[in-house]
């Protein structure tokens, strides 16, 4: 119903026109001598062709057909039998267009042979009949080939986004799961830590005042960090991940070790480090910091080798940490170090998003930067 409702403008659009033509075309014929008598035959014909224009959109063929036999009668028909080989050509294979076009050609051959002008020879008529068929069949055959290559392009646009999209899910899961991986290692081994001091305490009780103290500090301690690691675990299977991983992970008290280990490979790395109380940064924050700066690093070395690296630290509990990684754009045309898979940075934004921060990447002013906005709450 809905193509019907569609469909009505263009019918009535064709009509509009081939009635213009039509009604041209008896009034040219009706001055021209011995067709007075016809004008009636001109009139019905004319009238008939033009209500079965919209048929054309429904049954291109078979319409097309029957408004080719009316144009051997008259030719008052010949505009909606023109039109009706134009569409054909659009919606049919070129062998139906070209099988349409030559009964169309037949039909007004006849026509010639009775309702010609007798200003131009029959043999003149069928050029140009034959070369205004051949032009509506190509202008249709064009037409089709364009809409069929816009719906192939179409198709291979949402393809491709559909293949990128179950390229993004895949890292994102991936990422989860090696996350889930690590904080799963590094919560046992924090409550094995927990077990063994709660254990001394047990065991221990005439231990010094002292020692007791210490020993229950620690606890508490310990107790305070696994509490805000199982958190980390619950948001992973909610899709509110941080990070640990096998071995003690580098936070952002590293970067210092971090951008020297890239010095030593020959990389012009700039740290402008203004952070106040690094310590004191959470740890789930601390460890998406020193990932974004070790992705930054990482992929000018890969894409701007030899250039200049500018990384930036900045904020203080309460506010937000500022973690800005940039570096000047290669030359056109310049290989990369090392092709990309082109997931690096999809994983790195998942994981500062799921530490409750922002990061943004641009190419821009002749630089690629990388800037990540992290929560620090007082």
């Amino acid at each position: 119903m809905n193509s019907g409702i569609q469909r009505r403008p263009a019918a009535a659009l064709m009509v509009a026109v081939t009635g213009v033509l039509a009604a041209l075309s008896v009034w040219s014929t009706a001055h021209e001598d011995g067709t007075r008598d016809l004008l009636v035959l001109d009139i019905v014909v004319a009238a008939v062709s033009c209500a079965a224009t919209p048929v054309l959109l429904w049954r291109p063929v078979g319409g097309a057909l029957g408004l080719g036999l009316l144009a051997a009668v008259c030719p008052a028909a010949t505009p909606a039998a023109s039109l009706g080989a134009l569409q054909v050509a659009q919606s049919r294979r070129f062998p139906v267009a070209a099988a349409v076009a030559g009964a169309g050609i037949a039909a007004h051959a006849v026509q010639g042979l009775w309702r010609r002008d007798a200003g131009i020879s029959l043999g003149w008529w069928l050029v140009l009949i034959v070369v205004a068929y051949g032009a509506l069949v190509g202008w249709g055959a064009l037409a089709r080939a364009r809409r069929a290559l816009i719906a192939s392009l179409h198709e291979r646009a949402r393809r491709a986004e559909a293949e990128q999209g179950r390229r993004v899910a895949e890292a994102r899961m991936l990422e989860r799961t090696r996350m889930a991986r690590e904080m799963h290692d590094v919560l046992a081994h924090r409550l094995s830590l927990l077990a063994t001091y709660a254990g001394a305490l047990e065991y221990r009780p005439d231990a010094p005042p002292e020692r007791l103290a210490r020993a229950a500090g620690v606890v508490r301690t310990g107790v305070h960090q696994a509490l805000e690691e199982l958190r980390e675990v619950i948001g992973v299977l909610r899709d509110e991940d941080r990070d640990f991983g096998d071995r003690p992970q580098p936070v952002l008290t590293d970067v210092p070790r971090l951008v020297e280990e890239s010095r030593d490979a020959g990389a012009a790395v700039t740290l402008r480090d203004e952070v106040a109380d690094a310590g004191a940064l959470p740890p789930a924050a601390a460890r998406a910091a020193y990932r974004v700066v070790q992705e930054g690093l990482t992929n000018a070395r890969k894409h701007a080798a030899g250039l200049p690296v500018q990384v930036t630290l900045a904020g203080e509990p309460g506010s937000r940490l500022e973690v800005d990684v940039r570096n000047p754009l290669p030359p056109d045309g310049a290989p990369a170090l090392v092709t990309g898979s082109g997931t690096g940075l999809v994983g790195l934004t998942e994981r500062v998003r799921l530490a409750g921060g922002r990061l943004d990447h641009e190419a821009a002013s002749g630089e690629f930067r990388l800037h990540a906005r992290l929560p620090w709450p007082a």
